[in-house]
């Protein structure tokens, strides 16, 4: 009996495997209040795959599976581009975010309830609660963002200090091309989710897998010592 518990067991921990709940993060200009402070770029969505659980905890520079974010806008006049507009769209693995220079970073709360995903308020810190910085070095772009949230409801989204040329140097310096500043409620704002990997095809989700397998467990061996009982 408790070799057949045992195999149960082992079929069911590996199906949930199969549906684990790694974390994804989507958002856009309509999840925010845009102003802008420096040149008119006031469109934009992020598309973040994680290769990690969603769960509490810390955050810096995880795998990740992909990362897809478009950024446009017209520019003010003089700009280190000399564009009149742009429109950035950035589609790449996790290694190559990381290689070209880029970063992420947040902390999830110990207390988040993850199952309607995680709120702005739901991340730790009494300031900058959360960093997406887009920096590329030596890939000839101007535009790359930095998106910076913090805890009390604001934000701000600029270009980062991205290094146009390495050699000889060319660099731009913070929000030289855009500038705009951010508002939101941190309770209202979802910016990640659980989604549901199945045979390696993510679809999303709200289940608790874990939970389930945990009251199988317990139900299966009670019965068993009942039956030896």
């Amino acid at each position: 009996m408790i070799r057949k518990i045992l195999l149960v067991l082992v079929a069911f921990a590996a199906h949930s495997a199969a549906n684990a709940q790694n974390m994804f993060l989507t958002m856009d200009q309509d999840d925010f209040i845009v102003t802008n402070v420096f040149s008119d770029v006031d469109t934009f969505d992020f598309d973040i795959r994680f290769a990690v659980p969603i769960a509490s905890g810390s955050y810096v520079n995880p795998d990740i599976t992909s990362v897809t974010y478009r950024v446009s806008g017209t520019l003010e006049p003089g700009t280190p581009s000399g564009f009149n507009a742009f429109a950035l769209e950035r589609i790449m693995t996790g290694d190559e975010f990381y290689a070209q220079g880029s970063s992420i970073s947040f902390e999830i709360a110990a207390g988040a309830v993850l199952s309607d995903g995680v709120q702005v308020d739901e991340l730790v810190g009494n300031g900058l609660v959360f960093t997406f910085n887009g920096k590329e070095v030596d890939n000839g772009r101007f535009h790359p963002t930095l998106f910076e949230l913090n805890s009390d409801g604001t934000g701000m989204m600029q270009n980062s200090d991205n290094i146009i040329v390495a050699n000889p140097l060319q660099q731009v310096e913070f929000g030289s091309e855009y500038i705009n500043t951010l508002a939101f409620d941190p309770g209202n704002t979802t910016l990640m989710r659980g989604i549901t990997v199945t045979s390696g095809r993510p679809r999303g989700s709200s289940g608790s897998g874990a939970l389930s397998f945990l009251a199988l467990s317990g139900l299966l061996l009670l019965v068993a010592v009942r039956r030896r009982l």
